[in-house]
Order: structure tokens, then sequence, then C-alpha cells
């Protein structure tokens, strides 16, 4: 089973992106805060971490860079969420550190082949 760590402050679009990746045998642990994403990441080991960019506490280019500057959290593969489907603002999420992006509403059979080409499943 992979282990995904998603941020997303939108408590309906978690649970039913939770709930898709579950079904296709994930396990999802969830977090709205981005300030929470460190601790969330040490305590949960996720192999991977989908990241929502609008966040309300620190946006989630700058939650990925904090990681990207973490020696134990930095190996951690993260892909941008996000409803801006602009070329720049793609650009600007792979400068933060994220090795891929998916634009909202999420394409779950695209974005669970992403998850499986970056852990290996």
């Amino acid at each position: 089973m992979t282990r995904v760590l998603l941020v997303e402050d939108n408590a309906m679009n978690a649970d039913a992106l939770g709930r898709l990746l579950t079904r296709r045998g994930a396990t999802v642990h969830h977090v709205a805060e981005g300030l929470a994403v460190s601790a969330a990441a040490r305590a949960f080991a996720p192999q991977v971490i989908l990241m929502d960019i609008g966040l309300p506490d620190i946006d989630g280019l700058e939650v990925t860079r904090r990681l990207k500057a973490d020696p134990e959290l930095s190996a951690i593969p993260v892909i941008a969420l996000t409803a801006h489907a602009t070329a720049q603002d793609e650009q600007l999420a792979r400068d933060a550190g994220c090795c891929d992006y998916a634009t909202k509403p999420v394409d779950v059979k695209g974005l669970q082949e992403k998850i499986g080409r970056l852990v290996g499943a």
C-alpha cells in the first residue's frame, strides 16, 4: 500500500480525493494546514505528498521549499495540486521542488499513475 500525505484545506476536496485514493489501495493521511506538514510527514512517513498550493496559513510552494530544505524529508516526492493550470504555475511548482503537477478537479487515474511512477508501484 502506498502511503500518501494529502495536504488540502478544503474538507470536501480532501474527503473526496482521500476516499478515491483509498479505494485504489492507498493509505491516506490528511492535514489541512501547511504548518502541520513537516510534523505529519515525520510521523506518517509518506511515500508521496500531494500538496495543495492554495493553503490558508502558508502557501504550498513555501511548504514544499521547507520540506526540500529539510534533510530528513527532502527525498519525499511532492505533487502539486492546484486549480491554476498555466505553464507558469507549473514552472513555479517545479521551481519550489515539486516533481509533478496535477490540476483540480483531479483526474484520479492519472494521479494514481503519477504516484505509481514516483514510488515504483
